[in-house]
């Protein structure tokens, strides 16, 4: 069963290139969220824990991950998948050259499990326009289809920030 994913064509310019002109990319559209007290009452109606116990448990997960992450280890949570700590650092030249002063700072990797993994591989496509061409009436006279090359993204794989948060 295939899931239709919402998408936008948003520019990007390239950083390292700013005087080049934007290039459009497809950028996902979220058409609302899960909050946490939402998925709570969602599990407690899928079976038979009470909501306390849901909220027990995910609050326990989220306290075991933090000490794993700060531990330095990697976090494998079935087919949900799996977190560790990445870092963002500026080259050297050298291993000699390195020091700590070059990491800028640090993010969680996550990387899906076969579950989600799998759900990437049934999605489809449907362009939407953003809030932003909606209003000012744009969109559409580039004479593109966008129906045309929906189906995949190319060699980029970074997403631009969701202008919707």
């Amino acid at each position: 069963m295939a899931m239709t994913v919402s998408y936008s064509v948003v520019p990007r310019k390239n950083p390292a290139k700013k005087s080049e002109p934007a290039k459009y990319y497809a950028q996902a559209q979220a058409s609302g969220e899960l909050d946490f007290e939402e998925l709570c009452e969602a599990i407690t109606s899928r079976s038979t824990c009470t909501e306390t116990d849901v909220r027990a448990a995910i609050s326990g997960i989220l306290y075991e991950v933090k000490r794993a992450l700060k531990a330095g280890r990697i976090v494998r949570l079935g087919d949900l998948g799996s977190l560790q700590i990445g870092l963002n650092s500026e080259g050297a030249t050298s291993v000699k050259e390195f020091t700590g002063s070059l990491i800028k700072g640090a993010h969680i990797i996550f990387r899906p499990g076969k579950t989600l993994a799998e759900l990437i591989k049934i999605l489809s496509y449907q362009q939407v326009l953003t809030r932003a061409v909606a209003q000012s009436g744009a969109g559409g006279d580039s004479g593109d289809d966008p129906d045309k090359g929906s189906g995949g993204s190319g060699s980029d794989d970074d997403e631009a920030p969701d202008p919707t948060v």
